[in-house]
């Protein structure tokens, strides 16, 4: 990130605005990319898209505006996607949320524009407006909103949906209500003043809505405002719709992989508020460098520069972007000034040739302990340039001036002490607990950052043409991989040591004590101190504390703890127990989790070292399980936790008819939407529940399907769903077996489920199932889609709609006790 300081505005736009992808190697343009930055520096004008969830942004309209109008351009997504599906692992909640995260800011370095968020959380799929406001904080979040307004300052706002029903989605509603109300807000100082210390009240020209046609949903009409996207630009060697399923396609988590498109693409706008546009997008707004007093002579500078530029020469351009930023230098003090110098700056290193980065020896240090710190850098153009000094974390001057000679490597490494005080990695929306949907961020600065800001940063101090220049890197871990080459990864602040157990919930189904391990991990040379676990009421544990010794960074220790309940297992409860680790006069409580694939940067943070304890007054009869995995589900494991013995099934097992040996197969979510070898098992599996097995198969999608015969009679599946976690449950056959064995099921079995109780229920459903269940969302009809069981042959099928994959490995009581129960089969 290439800093220019001048004020405490600046600061604050270039670290909210400005920030690249860590994990990233240094930015290199080529001579066709230095050709449009140059273009687009002569164009001063701002475009925020704004829409609710990961996916929701029109990509092919962002690489329009950012690489073909060369507008600044953002997408604001009100969450990270946190309470959607995982077609890539089984990562849930917070977790996809990190995924997703990193899918859209590799989107964005596709198409060319900024990514930034609100503190709102996805809690999953809402019916309404209303619903979403009871569940996200209004106020917060349109102040979020409200701030990126003020600090990106856009021309023209975009929603990608209409405040009203046709969204589809209550986040998506939500999001065009809060678009039209900041809108507004943040022109008004009355409105959330105390932003004001740091930016300024900021009109935007116009709200518009970008108007659709999503399958059956056709809001498009030829008397709207309209512009073909479809362009093709020689300098990128592409078009928009190319660049647009380059970006879209990064949504792996979501299965969003897409064609390209080509040719000519109409996009469609309805004006919300303000001034409609009548021949272009910012029909009003001044684009050029006479916006700001003084510009005009820039901007004939700059038009200058772009005539003369040599693309067989970017170097000869050095002299004249030394002049333009000394111009803009002049200038007053403000957004476009700020914003235009940094995009100079970036113009003079590219045309120089200069490459510059920061590395870590080691993938993460610890506070106050030691480290190896490298800064690399050449000059492989002919303008000269001089090094001045090279400042790195508690260690300035750490290099002094020098000629960077033409196309000489230079390597700079010193010993550092890590900052005693600096914060452990941890995601700063996810630092602190939250209520459900809405993060808690104590520092309103960090507000719209896709990610932390780099704690570790060297500075780099050069001169050019006689003007001083500091050059910003974060320290990465670069290391090469023998299959894929050179890797780069955040480098992480870690805690002394780490404690990981083996499972998230345990669950006691009696009083009879479990083993709980506990791995604990050095994260530094000589950590020694002890570990105990802080358990709630209820619970106790026979080792009170036991000592620890790691002698070398990476040392692991296993310790053992047993837990047990302090009375017999009556009722069902949840609480959790931390594990604690007293080293060096301080506790820890962090365990470690990477989150890695290869499309993504690793994500490591620190989780709490924590689980559920539940009791459960639970029974089950029969013992091993087949399970068919499917898009990323804990069901299995959570399964294991009550004493199943459970295995995953595959081709060998299912196509060789190995199946009568189980008690019952399970199939894993949406499974018949990602395995194509559903539709060649299905016979196999019906042969297994007509001679005598239990089925169970959880939720998939509407479509696409591998096959549309899920069971041995004809349903189809429906988007019905119930969001409301806490819905009423009626019971339909209140008097049938699967009620009553092996546990006694109740309403109460319906308490404390989180995010919803079921999606995507069946419908057109045959005579043959018994359906068990009504519930609805309020204000609805009762749907009975949700559960739906028949006899088929000797055995039992269930299909079933319900969120098991949430409830499970949220260790919700009863609906162990509902699953096991539909998966136990009374023998006669």
């Amino acid at each position: 990130m290439f800093l220019r300081i001048r004020t405490a505005l600046a600061l604050l736009i270039a670290i909210t605005a400005g920030v690249p992808a860590m994990a990233q190697p240094s930015p290199v343009w080529n001579a066709a990319d230095i050709k449009l930055q140059l273009k687009k520096l002569d164009t001063l004008a701002s475009v925020l898209y704004l829409a609710a969830h990961p996916d929701d942004e029109n990509t092919r309209l962002l690489a329009y505006l950012a690489k073909e109008k060369l507008y600044r351009t953002g997408y604001l997504s009100l969450t990270r996607g946190d309470g959607g599906q995982n077609l890539v692992g089984n990562e849930q909640s917070e977790l996809l949320g990190l995924i997703r995260t990193q899918e859209l800011l590799a989107a964005r370095r596709t198409d060319g524009a900024e990514q930034f968020f609100t503190r709102a959380q996805d809690f999953g799929f809402s019916k309404n407006p209303a619903e979403t406001f009871t569940i996200w904080d209004k106020k917060k979040i349109l102040g979020d909103v409200v701030w990126m307004i003020r600090k990106f300052q856009p021309d023209v706002i975009i929603c990608r949906f209409p405040a009203d029903s046709r969204a589809g989605h209550g986040h998506h509603t939500a999001s065009a209500m809060l678009a039209a109300e900041a809108f507004t807000a943040a022109a008004d100082p009355k409105q959330y003043p105390e932003q004001l210390k740091y930016v300024k009240p900021w009109k935007t020209t116009r709200l518009l809505w970008n108007t659709f046609n999503f399958g059956s949903a056709n809001t498009i009409s030829e008397d709207q405002f309209k512009i073909d996207v479809g362009a093709y630009n020689y300098l990128l060697g592409k078009g928009y719709g190319e660049i647009a399923a380059e970006s879209r396609s990064q949504h792996k988590s979501q299965g969003f992989g897409v064609p390209a498109g080509r040719g000519s693409s109409m996009e469609y706008f309805m004006t919300i508020k303000g001034d409609a546009p009548r021949q272009q997008l910012l029909d009003g707004v001044n684009t050029s460098w006479s916006r700001i007093p003084g510009g005009a002579a820039v901007g004939a500078m700059v038009d200058k520069a772009i005539h003369d530029y040599n693309i067989e020469d970017p170097a000869a351009s050095v002299p004249a972007l030394l002049n333009i930023r000394k111009a803009v230098q002049a200038l007053p003090d403000g957004y476009w000034r700020n914003q235009k110098l940094k995009e100079t700056e970036q113009l003079i290193y590219a045309c120089t040739g200069l490459w510059a980065e920061a590395y870590s020896a080691t993938p993460s240090v610890v506070p106050g302990f030691g480290m190896e710190a490298t800064v690399q850098l050449i000059n492989r153009g002919q303008f000269p340039v001089k090094l001045r000094k090279v400042d790195l974390p508690g260690k300035p001057d750490a290099a002094g001036a020098r000629e960077l000679d033409y196309n000489k490597f230079n390597s700079i490494s010193q010993s550092l002490t890590v900052p005693a005080d600096i914060k452990i990695s941890q995601p700063y929306w996810l630092a602190a607990s939250h209520p459900l949907g809405t993060y808690a961020i104590p520092d309103p600065l960090q507000v719209g950052n896709p990610e932390n800001i780099p704690p570790l940063v060297a500075r780099i101090y050069l001169e050019i043409g006689g003007q001083e220049f500091l050059i910003e890197r974060p320290l990465q871990y670069k290391y090469t991989d023998p299959v894929k080459g050179e890797l780069y990864e955040p480098l992480v602040i870690a805690p002394p040591v780490v404690a990981n157990l083996n499972n998230q919930v345990y669950i006691f189904t009696n009083n009879q004590p479990q083993t709980v391990p506990v791995k604990l991990t050095a994260s530094a040379d000589g950590v020694t101190g002890n570990v105990q676990l802080r358990l709630p009421a209820g619970f106790a544990v026979k080792e009170n504390s036991q000592p620890f010794r790691m002698d070398k960074k990476g040392d692991e220790q296993e310790l053992r703890f047993t837990i047990h309940p302090i009375a017999a297992t009556s009722a069902n409860h949840v609480d959790t127990f931390t594990v604690v680790m007293s080293c060096n006069g301080k506790e820890y409580t962090q365990s470690i989790q990477h989150i890695r694939y290869d499309h993504i940067p690793l994500i490591t943070l620190f989780p709490e070292a924590s689980a559920r304890l539940v009791t459960v007054d639970l029974k089950h009869n029969g013992n091993k399980l087949g399970y068919i995995p499917g898009a990323g589900d804990l069901v299995a494991a959570s399964l294991r936790q009550v004493g199943y013995d459970v295995t995953e099934l595959g081709e060998k097992e299912i196509m060789g008819n190995q199946l009568s040996q189980y008690d019952a197969i399970i199939v894993g979510v949406r499974a018949y939407n990602t395995n194509p070898r559903m539709k060649y098992w299905q016979s196999h599996l019906m042969d297994y529940v007509s001679n005598g097995g239990t089925m169970l198969v959880q939720y998939n999608v509407n479509s696409p399907l591998v096959t549309t015969n899920l069971g041995p009679f004809p349903f189809s599946l429906s988007r019905d769903r119930v969001t409301d976690e806490n819905a009423a449950v009626t019971f339909l056959q209140p008097d049938d077996a699967v009620m009553h064995y092996p546990n006694e099921i109740t309403s109460a079995d319906f308490s404390g489920w989180v995010q919803e109780r079921g999606l995507y229920f069946p419908a057109n459903i045959d005579k043959a199932y018994k359906k068990l269940f009504t519930m609805n969302d309020k204000g609805e009809s009762p749907l009975d889609g949700s559960t739906i069981m028949a006899q088929y042959g000797k055995g039992r099928y269930v299909y079933t709609g319900l969120a098991f994959f949430r409830e499970l490995p949220a260790g919700v009581p009863g609906a162990y006790r509902l699953f096991v129960n539909l998966i136990s089969a009374k023998q006669h």
